[in-house]
């Protein structure tokens, strides 16, 4: 797990800092996710150089985060952040700092950290420093804050929210006092905006346990202040570690109302587009899909409607052959196999141009696909003229 690219690099600036007579230590997340055995592709130093001091020891470096002490270095191994180790002065907003102080102690930085298990840090030689016990709380599955989580949590409202989403990724259980400061806190959340926010649901909906961080979230009380319905009940089955899927779920669940409660969060057309395009393949499914609904929808989405129509336990007409398979039997995938296009239409027709050549082409495409028409030029010249046209 420690032999990636972003280790070696992490493990480079250390020697180097060390060299240096700085001390130097790999800090966060990818400390926690080592003594898990998970994956860690952010390995983050700290050091108790100061930023100018940093940029000194090294060749090339970016300031990405100078006012916050943090230091961009490229090594040939690849690009690591370098944070001088800091306190934090006072939280007005409830999210970040007005300033921050540069220390040289190791435990100071430890400190300000929002849950034990990310307080730890590691040497160059593997050796742990915990001043908090949050490798214990690992072993224990339990997230907890640093120090008095009131204060953390008045600090910084989204700490909660990573509570959650922590809970759901690795399947970890509150602490009691931890989650005593969320429920007295909650409102709080109200204070972060939401693109921070969707970032954090982001990361729920591909947890391992889905359920237990929405669990979390309503027992929390921060669901309260979060727009939509979170029905924990809804999600016991669900694991697809999928965030599109996540948010075409959430949508499935708030009803009618799902382009107000997602248009909240902030997500990008594309991801919109997905869910609109999932729960219109869900609709159709209620009747069974035609070889329409097969061309309109990718197979992502059809098997997400499915998956869906599975975890609601709706009375619908389930396809009898992989979606793929069907796909594949298609006359067409696309519209732009289509021989026939607009202008071929105008010329045979000798009509000007209007609404009916975009209904005359829906119309040709239908009967392509339903297999009703050859997808052949002289045969849908002849379709065009001697059936289209007769039915207008």
């Amino acid at each position: 797990m420690q032999n990636n690219k972003e280790w070696q690099a992490a493990y480079s600036v250390i020697d180097q800092l060390e060299h240096a007579d700085f001390e130097a230590v790999i800090v966060g997340g990818a400390v926690r996710d080592a003594i898990l055995g998970r994956p860690a592709h952010d390995v983050d130093v700290a050091t108790n150089a100061m930023p100018e001091e940093v940029k000194s020891v090294f060749n090339h470096t970016v300031d990405i985060g100078i006012q916050h002490g943090t230091v961009l270095v490229i090594v040939p191994a690849g690009s690591v952040e370098v944070t001088t180790y800091r306190t934090d002065g006072e939280y007005n907003d409830h999210r970040r700092p007005e300033d921050v102080r540069f220390v040289r102690s190791l435990k100071e930085d430890l400190q300000r950290r929002d849950f034990t298990m990310n307080a730890i840090a590691m040497r160059r030689d593997g050796s742990y420093v915990d001043y908090y016990g949050g490798r214990q709380d690992i072993e224990a599955g339990i997230i907890r804050a640093v120090g008095d989580a009131q204060v953390r949590f008045a600090e910084d409202a989204l700490r909660m929210l990573r509570a959650v989403r922590f809970s759901a990724q690795l399947g970890f259980d509150i602490e009691s006092k931890t989650l005593n400061a969320m429920q007295d806190k909650a409102a709080d959340i109200s204070w972060i905006a939401k693109e921070r926010i969707k970032a954090e649901l982001d990361k729920l909906w591909v947890g391992k346990d889905v359920f237990n961080g929405i669990n979390i979230l309503k027992e929390s009380g921060l669901a309260t202040y979060l727009n939509g319905d979170f029905q924990a009940n809804h999600w016991c089955d669900f694991n697809v570690q999928d965030k599109l899927l996540g948010w075409a779920y959430f949508a499935v669940l708030q009803g009618d109302h799902w382009r107000e409660v997602l248009g909240n969060y902030r997500l990008s057309n594309k991801e919109m587009a997905f869910v609109k395009a999932v729960l219109g393949a869900l609709k159709a499914l209620k009747n069974g899909w035609t070889n329409m609904d097969y061309f309109m929808y990718t197979q992502q989405e059809l098997e997400a409607a499915c998956y869906f129509a599975e975890l609601r336990q709706l009375d619908v007409q389930m396809p009898q052959q992989s979606i793929q398979e069907i796909q594949k039997k298609l006359p067409i995938r696309h519209k732009q196999e289509l021989v026939v296009n607009g202008s071929d239409l105008l010329k045979w027709s000798g009509k000007k141009g209007g609404p009916w050549v975009k209904e005359a082409l829906q119309a040709m495409l239908e009967a392509v696909v339903n297999g009703e028409l050859v997808n052949e030029r002289q045969q849908i010249k002849n379709w065009i003229e001697h059936d289209y046209f007769k039915k207008e």
